[in-house]
């Protein structure tokens, strides 16, 4: 052991990998590691049979630094052309928060970071609207408002929008963003340009009643499960890549209204529990699918 391992105070680091599978993966990756003598306290694989890739996500305790661990890392990466992401496992993620009128859902992320349930910094949060500034001077987190306005001849300030938008990611150096009922579609190049960088809550479990009212739809038609969606914002309209879902039973004793309260509550807990699994680095994608090692 090197003399500054033994006076380094370790600290704990998050490996994920992904690439495509063959044989000697994780001989290579264990070795690089014990190289920075590094103690291994979870390490979790899986293997896609359906896209033929091999993910892996490690957390670990070393005393050297970040950019020496990297720098072990280096040749494992290049020999198996791996997607690798390596980080301080205390390093919060920088998260913006999107939202409309409804507060329940992003009283649920704001309460969770406040006590220090998810592993995440909120500089910012952006609504198209107002009624929920106070909720965010509560929580004493500044509060931008860009409005969405249509005009009579059919334009509307959509693009502007979401140039400034993009502007508050590049202040904010934000890595995450977390639309927690924001009632608005996001533009195609948004989209992309947020691929596995943005998450959205979606009021049921996909597939469902979608449009207006879908807690009404779901009370006419009699339905005995309803739930929420947590999934990474697409071009394609909530058919992003699905991270988490919850269910929740209902019976035709309940009232439409019954059926909305439940369903805040499911969509509140599925977020936040998508939020958290992202920030701790533990969703990698396979294509139009994840996978979660939670």
């Amino acid at each position: 052991m090197s003399a500054s391992q033994s006076t380094a105070s370790p600290s704990k680091m998050v490996l994920t990998l992904s690439c495509t599978n063959t044989r000697g993966i994780v001989h290579a990756v264990s070795g690089a590691l014990l190289s920075v003598d590094a103690d291994i306290t979870e390490s979790k694989q899986f293997d896609s049979p359906e896209s033929g890739s091999f993910f892996m996500r490690v957390e670990f305790n070393t005393g050297e630094p970040l950019e020496r661990v990297r720098e072990a890392l280096a040749p494992v990466e290049e020999q198996f052309d791996m997607e690798l992401g390596l980080w301080e496992a205390s390093r919060k993620t920088r998260t913006l928060v999107m939202c409309s009128k409804d507060g329940r859902t992003l009283n649920d992320l704001l309460f969770q970071h406040r006590t220090g349930t998810l592993p995440i910094d909120i500089p910012v949060i952006v609504s198209n609207h107002l009624e929920l500034q106070p909720m965010a001077y509560f929580y004493g987190i500044p509060y931008v408002h860009i409005p969405l306005v249509k005009n009579e001849d059919g334009t509307d300030n959509k693009a502007e929008a979401e140039r400034k938008l993009m502007e508050l990611v590049r202040i904010y150096d934000i890595e995450l963003v977390v639309l927690a009922r924001y009632m608005q579609v996001l533009s195609d190049d948004l989209c992309r340009r947020l691929g596995g960088k943005a998450i959205n809550i979606h009021h049921s479990f996909l597939p469902s009643f979608k449009g207006a009212r879908p807690y009404h739809q779901a009370h006419e038609r009699g339905v005995k499960l309803i739930g929420a969606t947590a999934h990474y914002v697409t071009p394609d309209l909530d058919e992003g890549p699905i991270i988490d879902q919850t269910v929740q039973r209902v019976t035709h004793a309940q009232s439409a209204r019954d059926f909305v309260n439940l369903g805040r509550e499911v969509e509140g807990s599925t977020l936040c529990r998508a939020v958290r699994w992202h920030a701790e680095h533990r969703v990698l994608l396979d294509g139009n699918r994840t996978v979660v090692f939670d």
